[in-house]
């Protein structure tokens, strides 16, 4: 926020500063769409964790081989972000299922032409777009047989120049991103959400902090194995989520969950 003030207070004298109107607006935006946004997302993500173990030493190798033995305060956002493709694939993976926040456009006062295959749309002025994420990003024809299935491993391939018969390295994998248009999760082209990279390293910092050490499990019930309450977690998000302003789960306390050390 002090470097978006600034910046404007150093354009003041040749392109016109923000004005104070401006200023809030902005404050609001990355308070409310970085960090509420973030926060439902990562509730969704530590369940899905909480019932896929598998997924979290997945992680756990990655977290492990970038960063160490070293202490948060000595992780190095230039030097250890870019290599931790696993947990942004799990952020990724969870707005594609669960789109917290569907973004809606609008032609604004022009008729603007929207080509689909062979065949031209013309949408009128004023009017307002909202795409069927629930459809686009799951669509077989993109994310194939099981696109409805939560694995973020779909989003890693092996580094370009990569030997094919050689096991992915964690922190030397590429991220994988679909054809354009079929992933929308932070909208799409030039007005695309602006706190896409800073809700994306929120997430990623979260989760190197949590499954560097540690592990989730649901809680088990009374007469239930573990395997049975991880169903039950993942039942809990597909049957009791809903929009309360945001795309959310409504009941979480439902699935107590506990953490143990490595």
């Amino acid at each position: 926020m002090t470097s978006l003030v600034r910046a404007s207070q150093d354009e003041a004298e040749t392109s016109g500063s923000l004005t104070e109107s401006e200023i809030y607006g902005n404050m609001f935006a990355f308070n409310f769409a970085g960090h509420d946004t973030t926060a439902h997302t990562f509730t969704f993500a530590l369940y899905f964790l909480a019932a896929h173990p598998e997924v979290q030493d997945w992680l756990s190798e990655e977290i492990r081989e970038v960063l160490g033995d070293r202490l948060p305060s000595k992780w190095d956002y230039r030097a250890h972000f870019p290599r931790l493709k696993r947990c942004v694939s799990v952020i990724y993976k969870t707005i594609r299922l669960y789109t917290v926040v569907p973004s809606i456009k609008w032609t604004d006062s022009r008729s603007q032409s929207l080509t689909i295959g062979e065949k031209t749309v013309v949408l009128p002025p004023h009017s307002m777009v909202a795409p069927s994420y629930g459809s686009v990003q799951t669509d077989p024809r993109f994310w194939g047989p099981d696109s409805l299935a939560w694995r973020p491993s779909r989003w890693i391939k092996l580094a370009a120049g990569s030997d094919t018969d050689v096991v992915s390295k964690p922190g030397e994998e590429d991220f994988s991103m679909p054809v354009r248009g079929a992933f929308i999760g932070w909208s799409d082209g030039v007005r695309n959400c602006p706190g896409r990279k800073f809700s994306q390293v929120e997430f990623v910092a979260t989760m190197a902090s949590l499954f560097l050490n540690w592990r989730v499990d649901p809680t088990v019930a009374k007469g239930e194995s573990l395997d049975t309450a991880r169903r039950r977690v993942e039942n809990l998000i597909k049957t009791d989520s809903g929009s309360v302003l945001l795309l959310q789960m409504l009941h979480p306390e439902r699935a107590p969950s506990v953490w143990k050390k490595r």
